[in-house]
């Protein structure tokens, strides 16, 4: 029963974010809606490539699920992991599918909410793959861990977007420049990848970061001196700790 659960919702998710764009609903595709509300911290079109390496290793999640679940592949420690993150997973997928449809209909306060619930979801799953990681193989971790800390990343840089947007609406600046509120949001997505890296040693997440960044970049930079700056002198920050990082793993595993 948890199997065919969990395939039916990684179904239901990968079929409304097609149908967004193929219907598409309510006569607008995804991309479309953003241009309503128009705002420094958009990234380019190709940054929303990402979500095919989201769902691609949310297949290999599922795959990986159901071999766990089979009774002679059962891991005690994996299995009582997968069933502490299910309800969470599962509710981020009715979450992914919801945001979807409020986005299409035009519900920008609705949205934030289901962003809001959504990321919170999340930030529970990733607490749990912090007591289990390094207790599996590097292929198990690939499988049942990373997954969580791509989605995490691109929905924390999603709620930042989300919430401007929702600021775009009301037409609110608190008084400050439309170019600086982008680079605040630009400091907060930063400050995030590095604290990540810091206190986690992740870097499936700041790596998500950055992608967004350099697709804001490529988006705004050209439009403004400020972004330009804060998204190289973010990059560059982010980049040289993730270096760091993945050379102190790669000592660790030689030792």
């Amino acid at each position: 029963m948890k199997i065919l659960l969990n395939w039916v919702l990684f179904i239901l998710v990968i079929s409304v974010n097609a149908l967004a764009n193929i219907l598409p609903i309510n006569g607008y595709n995804t991309g479309q809606i953003s241009g309503f509300y128009p705002n420094y911290f958009v990234p380019a079109g190709f940054t929303f490539s990402i979500w095919g390496v989201i769902y691609l290793s949310f297949l290999v999640y599922s795959i990986a699920y159901t071999y766990y679940q089979v009774g002679k592949n059962k891991v005690p420690a994996i299995n009582n992991y997968l069933d502490k993150i299910s309800p969470w997973y599962w509710a981020t997928c009715i979450l992914n599918a919801s945001w979807i449809l409020a986005w299409h209909f035009l519900q920008a306060e609705l949205s934030v909410v289901i962003m809001l619930v959504f990321l919170f979801s999340l930030i529970q799953i990733f607490k749990s793959t912090q007591t289990i990681a390094k207790e599996m193989n590097l292929i198990t971790r690939l499988s049942l861990v990373t997954p969580f800390s791509i989605y995490i990343g691109w929905i924390s840089v999603a709620t930042i977007a989300n919430m401007t947007a929702l600021l775009v609406k009301y037409q609110w600046t608190g008084g400050l420049n439309p170019i600086y509120w982008s680079v605040i949001m630009i400091f907060v997505a930063v400050v995030a990848g590095v604290f990540f890296i810091q206190q986690f040693k992740t870097i499936a997440y700041p790596l998500v970061i950055v992608w967004a960044i350099w697709g804001i970049k490529a988006a705004q930079g050209g439009k403004s001196n400020w972004i330009e700056t804060t998204t190289v002198i973010g990059l560059l920050i982010l980049l040289s700790l993730i270096i760091k990082l993945a050379i102190q793993k790669a000592i660790s595993l030689r030792n």
